[in-house]
């Protein structure tokens, strides 16, 4: 089964943790400690503290993931459980806390933070929790009576699991790549001749696969094919390598090609390309460019 390490991509519009659940079974296997009937001074006899401390986030701990009929496992590096716990704290999310991952719930707020250092000397070893260096730990102070009552000293409970935003680091890394071509075929624009004069059906096709897209939460295709689409339905030019892929991917993708069924990635990254009308065009302008690079290479042997 494949593990993918999950990293905070700062420069997205949402990124990072922003809030905490309560829930049965957390996905990191830890349960949490309530805090109560502990003796004050200066205090009740019996007064309950009413706080729960646990870890939010273990380093390097695979955590199995089912995704449609796809299972994986993810996890996070040391330095990646770090920075979610400062963020969590930049952006003032102290208070946010929900149930099960379900319902946002009132009355709990985050009262103590650290990650750590050392297992031996830690307050988690205090508490009887066995925890890795590296461990994201919180103290949670429930002030909701209902919570408190009907959820956690019920036993309904058990642990914390966290809600956010972070992105795969291999499928990071080959986004970069992909728009890293995106930028250099934009460049090549200005360097060599341009193809902008494709008809009406290309441009028709690709806003298609654009609103399909949409219409489906934008699930299909690559970042390329989403940007691919765009220059099409603007008619922007196309540079010679841009048509060269235009065409190799038209070539390879037509089998899975249904236009009487308009939700399937395979349509509608077709469309995105331009379609069959694409396919027509980027084939013909092919064939010119062979020619041009068969004369390029006589132009250089002499």
């Amino acid at each position: 089964m494949k593990i993918f390490e999950l990293v905070i991509d700062e420069d997205a519009e949402l990124y990072g943790i922003d809030a905490i659940s309560l829930v049965d079974k957390p996905a990191i296997e830890l349960d949490f400690i309530a805090l109560k009937d502990e003796r004050l001074q200066f205090a009740e006899a019996n007064a309950e503290k009413r706080i729960l401390v646990g870890p939010a986030l273990v380093p390097d701990k695979p955590i199995y993931r089912k995704n449609g009929e796809e299972e994986f496992y993810v996890y996070f590096s040391k330095s990646t459980v770090r920075r979610a716990s400062e963020l969590y704290m930049v952006h003032g999310n102290q208070k946010n806390h929900t149930l099960e991952h379900e319902h946002n719930v009132q009355g709990l707020t985050l009262v103590e933070s650290w990650i750590v250092e050392d297992k031996r000397k830690d307050k988690s070893a205090l508490y009887g929790l066995d925890v890795p260096v590296g461990t994201w730990m919180v103290a949670i102070k429930v002030d909701n009576e209902a919570i408190w009552q009907e959820w956690v000293k019920e036993g309904l409970v058990k642990g914390f699991s966290i809600e956010g935003y972070f992105v795969d680091k291999t499928r990071q890394a080959q986004e970069e790549e992909e728009l890293s071509q995106v930028v250099n075929e934009i460049l090549s624009i200005v360097r060599f001749e341009t193809y902008g004069n494709y008809p009406e059906a290309v441009k028709n096709n690709a806003k298609r696969g654009i609103e399909l897209n949409e219409k489906h939460g934008n699930k299909c295709a690559t970042q390329t094919g989403k940007v691919r689409a765009q220059q099409l339905a603007k008619g922007q030019p196309l540079s010679v390598e841009t048509v060269r892929r235009m065409a190799s991917f038209l070539a390879r993708a037509e089998e899975y090609y249904d236009p009487s069924d308009t939700s399937a990635c395979g349509t509608i990254s077709y469309l995105l390309w331009g379609g069959k009308a694409g396919k027509r065009w980027a084939d013909a302008r092919m064939k010119e460019i062979e020619v041009l690079d068969a004369l390029e290479k006589i132009a250089r042997r002499k």
